[in-house]
């Protein structure tokens, strides 16, 4: 019990270690594009560095199995090294007996990752979109609400808000729609109901629709029916679709219910769901990257072998996460279940590396 808590508050402090470092090269590199990108652009120096650290938490987020795998490496090599390792065999304790400490850590670093820097990643991801937002000159979000949808939309004659109770699966059809136009200096100047509304080349293509005119003294009465109406929109199907966002910009305590607004509302969820299911797989595979650096690297050094062992276990590492990237197209597409897609590689890794291990006993 003595010897796991100690190999246990190793491998925590050089997993700490390596975040630390990654996060500093992330930002460092992170710094010199956005004064390459916005330095013109921002207010300063002060603007470039606030950008920067509001970008960096994701690319840490999606970094974490390389620092994984890296203080892993780390870990079994210094332990090698100082001949821990040989002390440790020698007391009886197998190589996954010894592997249960850090094991532990792997798999608490992932919920860690899942249940505190998630909800970090998902705020600072918001922030960084709305400042690229604001110094691109974009102006067309979409909000789900219990309500239904909400979509703005700008354009030379002024903003328009849009609500609609549903929507088809790529947001091109509006079904219970209701349009607020306004003008340059933002007040209401028209107010459109319509059944149905459909996004056609630079224009919403509205049927059964009602007019207002909220600049008229008496709305109601100037009110006109159109069997047909075409509003212009600067809007496309992609760029609805892209509304929504990247799923890591919603916290995974939230995601279960922005998903079920998402079906409610006619969209599909596979991406999120998907999303959603590779976050609390994250503990799975880190101990996945923590066991297959182990395979290559704890043992005795021997030689110039050690560096090649570690090239070895980066590669199969590298191997397992490109695996994942693979499925979760797989699961986002709906080629698999989206729970099969995020499970499945980090299991088997898992598995794979742990038949590997006993092997290396009984040899």
């Amino acid at each position: 019990m003595i010897l796991d808590r100690y190999l246990a508050r190793r491998f925590a402090r050089t997993l700490l270690s390596t975040f630390g470092a990654i996060f500093l090269v992330l930002t460092l590199v992170g710094l010199i594009e956005h004064i390459r990108r916005f330095g013109d652009q921002t207010e300063g120096l002060g603007g470039v560095v606030a950008l920067t650290l509001l970008a960096v938490p994701s690319e840490l987020h999606m970094a974490l199995p390389l620092v994984a795998i890296l203080g892993a490496i780390v870990l079994f090599l210094g332990l090698a090294r100082s001949s821990e390792l040989v002390v440790v065999r020698g007391s009886g304790r197998s190589a996954l007996r010894a592997l249960l400490g850090p094991g532990l850590v792997a798999i608490m670093a992932g919920a860690l990752a899942a249940g505190i820097l998630n909800p970090i990643v998902a705020a600072t991801s918001r922030e960084y979109e709305a400042r690229l937002d604001r110094l691109s000159g974009r102006g067309s979000t979409l909000a789900l609400a219990d309500e239904g949808l909400w979509l703005r939309q700008g354009g030379p004659e002024g903003q328009a808000v849009i609500r609609a109770r549903g929507a088809n699966l790529d947001g091109t059809l509006l079904r219970g729609v209701s349009f607020l136009l306004l003008d340059a200096e933002g007040r209401p100047r028209e107010r459109v109901d319509a059944a149905e509304a459909r996004l056609g080349d630079g224009a919403w293509l509205l049927r059964d629709a009602k007019s207002w005119p909220l600049e008229a003294r008496n709305p109601e009465a100037a009110a006109r029916l159109h069997p047909t109406l075409a509003l212009p929109s600067t809007l496309t199907a992609d760029e609805i679709r892209n509304s929504f966002g990247a799923p890591s910009a919603i916290p995974i305590w939230e995601l279960p219910r922005f998903i079920a607004r998402l079906e409610e509302a006619g969209f599909a969820a596979r991406r999120h769901l998907t999303y959603l299911h590779m976050e609390l797989a994250q503990p799975v595979l880190l101990l996945a990257m923590t066991l297959i650096a182990a395979v290559f690297t704890m043992h005795h050094p021997r030689g110039r072998r050690t560096g090649v062992l570690a090239l070895l276990a980066v590669l199969t590492g590298f191997a397992v996460w490109v695996l994942r990237n693979v499925s979760q197209v797989l699961g986002e597409t709906g080629q698999i279940p989206p729970a099969l897609a995020a499970w499945a590689p980090p299991v088997a890794a898992v598995l794979l590396a742990l038949a590997m291990l006993l092997q290396q006993e009984e040899t």
